[in-house]
C-alpha cells in the first residue's frame, strides 16, 4: 500500500515511517516539498541501517500530492490545525483511502493534562475530521496511546494495546492490519466513530499517570 502521512516531518510521522516501509511505500508529506523530501532520506538512511534490507520505500513531497497518491492517510497533526489542513488535503483523497486520525485533543495545564472536548466544551478530534470526509465511512480512529519515544526506535518490540474506533469494516481491517505488524502491538475495536472520545481521552489520562507516578514511557495494556 501507498501510506500517506501528513505531519510526517515530527515525531510520530517519523516513527510510522520507520515502522511500515519494511513492507509498505510511505510517502511523508509537509506544507514545504523538500523539507519532506529530507526527511524521507534521513528516515530511509535509519532503516537501512537498522535493517539492511526493505521491501518498501519511503519517500517525501507536499500534503496535497501526499494525500492524493494515499490508499491509507495518517493525520499525524495537532488539533487546533484539523480545520486548517483537513480542509485542504481531504477533499483530494481517494473516495477507496482510509483516513486515520491519531489526533488527541487535550492542553496542559495547573492541574494536569486535561480533555479539550470536556475542559472547553468543543467537538471531539474524530468530529472535526470527519467534518472534512468526503467518503465519512473511511475515517479510523486509532493510535492515541502509544510512545513516540519508543516508536520512533524501529527495533524496539512495543508492548501495548492500540484502541480503534469506526464505522467501515474493511477500513478498520486495513488500520488493524497495520497495527498488527508493528510487532508488539494489539488492535482493541472500542466501536463505531462516535465513541473515539474514549480512545482520545486515554492519552491525557495516560499521561498524568506517567507524571505523577514517574511511569517512563508508558502505555496501555488490557489484560
Amino acid at each position: 500500500m501507498k501510506i500517506g502521512i501528513i505531519g510526517g516531518t515530527g515525531g510520530m510521522g517519523k516513527g510510522f515511517a520507520l515502522r511500515w516501509s519494511q513492507n509498505h511505500n510511505v510517502i511523508v508529506g509537509s506544507r514545504d516539498a523538500k523539507r519532506a523530501s529530507e526527511s524521507a532520506n534521513e528516515y530511509t538512511n535509519i532503516v537501512k541501517e537498522s535493517f539492511g534490507q526493505i521491501n518498501g520505500t519511503i519517500t517525501g513531497n507536499d500534503n496535497i500530492s501526499v494525500a492524493k497518491e494515499s490508499d491509507v492517510l495518517i493525520l499525524s497533526i495537532p488539533y487546533e490545525n484539523i480545520d486548517s489542513v483537513c480542509s485542504e488535503v481531504l477533499s483530494q483523497v481517494k473516495d477507496s483511502c482510509v483516513v486515520v486520525s491519531p489526533i488527541v485533543p487535550m492542553i496542559k495545564t495547573d492541574v494536569g493534562f486535561e480533555f479539550i472536548p470536556i475542559k472547553e466544551n468543543k467537538p471531539f478530534s474524530y468530529q472535526l475530521v470527519l467534518k472534512h470526509m468526503k467518503n465519512k465511512s473511511k475515517l479510523v480512529s486509532a493510535f492515541h496511546v502509544i510512545s513516540e519515544k519508543k516508536l520512533v526506535n524501529p527495533t524496539m518490540v512495543l508492548d501495548y494495546d492500540i484502541f480503534v474506533c469506526g464505522d467501515d469494516k474493511d477500513a478498520i481491517d486495513v488500520v488493524n492490519g497495520l497495527i498488527n505488524e508493528i510487532k508488539g502491538l494489539r488492535p482493541i475495536y472500542l466501536g463505531p466513530g462516535e465513541l473515539s472520545y474514549l480512545a482520545e481521552i486515554s492519552t491525557p489520562l495516560l499521561l498524568n499517570a506517567m507524571i505523577r507516578n514517574k511511569i517512563k514511557n508508558p502505555g496501555i495494556k488490557i489484560i
